[in-house]
């Protein structure tokens, strides 16, 4: 299994190093994180190819970090000494037995760590350290590639040709699950491994033997005649024949089909549960690493559900998993302590949360987990009618909705705060939490959640008791009885506290559409002006 990564100089990753998980890994990240660029480092790192080629062929200058290449530019053009940027992708694996081919200290470690791995790196090629030199006097945004080399190495230091058998690995993208050819390298490679050698040699020979046949019948009268024409120089007959040579194997021309429809043609969703399902199927001992890019696209929620059954079904303790997500049912149903964020800074792992809390969120598969992991400050209420209200209050004393500031309102629905609160303190997520004081006085209600408490950072806000145990009286001791008949249009003969609490929904939307003017309880004004700072 592979126990650390180290990226450097990989697109969007200058210097990224994150400890996977034993078996699940459940990539997560706000756009532009460098989820997918993670998944593509490992597997550059793992099989020395991208997108089914080989990373020489396809290495381009766009792979090289704009940071890193800003710096050497201005440091160049400052005449200062700088090294030419250069990739450096390791993965360090597991000391077991079979893969001491690998083992060595040829990595980055400091002190020495002799252990098995990989290392992909792109530098300079030293035959044309003239030409570099050359380029850097007036360097460019875009470096030439040209001049570098692709160098795939075991931290024996034994240079690569072909992934090795150990670090079996199959990749997923259910994104993008059409194929031009309609069946794509992945998929190939791994139907591949559902053979055993001597059924590949025999389903080989017998379609050679059967294109022989095909060019002495069907191509006979046709090679009679053209063989008649005199075309050639030395007037040997030409004639035509199916091809025998690899370009024309077997696997190009087979095509798994889905109730008789061919695989290209089924639905996306179809074509990627069945890619899924094929890759970590425990029975084939194949893939060791399965790659998987939002399992989530082109799936209802119902077919998500089946698939992620599956997944949990199938996945074996000797394969590891690497999964990016934007689906909270993904995130709920295969478990917090699997996650993997990737924030501003460092990468942060949930498996130190309390297993409770972990089973608390597992149950939970239509609450919006993802929501508190990617937003950059929180506001927790309990219910639709406080997340309606707090909204009105935070535009009116600042001018605008909370989201367009980057503050996510997200409404607890009865859930646990406790829970809620240690997810963001894991995650180090700002968060101002209110509720209801339930004729319990605050610090009574605070007790049990200050662990996860900090002043500046995560504070919970509390309406006083002498003015009511809920929202509604809340809003009544602060607005006042007539000017809360106003704003929600009923008559002098409607008690006001007994309509709101009737209509708690319907009072918060008559309040935020309200041109009046409202005087908001004292502890939702707090909440508002802690959380934008």
């Amino acid at each position: 299994m592979i126990k650390k990564i180290r990226v450097r100089g990989y697109r969007i990753h200058r210097d990224l190093t994150i400890y996977p998980n034993r078996k699940l890994n459940l990539i997560v990240g706000a756009n532009e994180s460098g989820k997918s660029t993670l998944m593509e480092s490992i597997v550059l790192a793992l099989t020395g190819r991208i997108n089914g080629r080989s990373a020489a062929e396809e290495l381009n200058p766009h792979w090289f970090n704009t940071g890193v290449v800003a710096d050497f530019i201005a440091k160049r053009k400052r005449g200062e000494p700088q090294r030419f940027p250069e990739i450096d992708i390791e993965v360090f694996l597991e000391n077991v037995p079979e893969l001491q081919e690998l083992c060595g200290a040829h990595n980055s470690d400091t002190p020495t760590n002799a252990c098995p791995g990989v290392r992909f790196r792109c530098i300079p090629n030293q035959d044309y350290l003239a030409e570099l030199q050359a380029w850097a006097k007036a360097p460019s945004s875009l470096l030439p590639i040209e001049w570098y080399r692709v160098e795939w190495r075991t931290f024996a230091d034994r240079e690569l040709i072909m992934r090795p058998r150990v670090l079996a690995t199959a990749v997923i993208d259910a994104r993008t699950v059409r194929s031009t050819s309609g069946v794509d390298y992945h998929l190939r490679q791994i139907l591949g491994s559902q053979l055993e050698h001597h059924e590949r040699a025999n389903i080989s020979r017998q379609y050679r033997d059967y294109k022989a046949v095909l060019s002495d019948t069907a191509f006979k009268s046709v090679n009679e005649r053209i063989g008649k024409l005199h075309s050639t120089l030395h007037e040997q007959p030409i004639s035509l024949a199916m091809d025998q040579t690899t370009r024309t194997s077997w696997e190009e021309s087979v095509a798994p089909h889905v109730d008789g429809v061919p695989f290209a043609m089924a639905g996306q969703g179809q074509q990627s549960a069945i890619k899924i399902a094929l890759a970590m199927n425990k029975h084939a001992g194949r893939a060791k690493f399965v790659m998987i890019e939002e399992p989530e696209n082109h799936l209802s929620h119902t077919s998500l559900t089946r698939l992620l059954h599956r997944m949990e079904t199938l996945t074996s303790d000797d394969q590891q998993l690497f999964i990016t997500t934007h689906s909270s049912s993904v995130l709920n149903r295969l478990g917090l302590e699997a996650l993997q964020f990737l924030g501003p800074t460092a990468p942060v792992k949930l498996n130190e949360l309390d297993p409770e809390t972990v089973r608390y969120f597992k149950k939970l598969p239509g609450f919006d987990t993802l929501r508190i992991v990617l937003a950059d400050r929180i506001v927790l209420v309990e219910g639709p009618s406080d997340e309606i209200v707090f909204e009105r209050v935070f535009k009116d004393l600042h001018g605008k909705r909370p989201m367009e500031c980057g503050i996510d309102v997200l409404s607890m629905r009865g859930l646990s705060l406790g829970r809620g609160l240690e997810l963001c303190e894991r995650l180090g997520k700002k968060v101002a939490a209110l509720r209801d004081n339930d004729g319990i006085e605050s610090e009574e209600l605070r007790k049990p959640l200050a662990q996860w408490l900090k002043p500046g950072s995560r504070e919970v806000f509390i309406g006083e008791v002498a003015h009511g145990r809920t929202l509604e009286p809340q809003m009544i001791h602060h607005c006042g009885e007539a000017q809360l008949r106003t704003i929600l249009g009923i008559t002098d003969k409607a008690d006001v506290g007994t309509w709101m609490s009737r209509e708690k929904t319907e009072a918060a939307l008559r309040i935020a559409s309200s041109s009046e003017q409202f005087t908001p309880p004292a502890y939702m004004l707090q909440a508002a002006q802690f959380i934008h700072g």
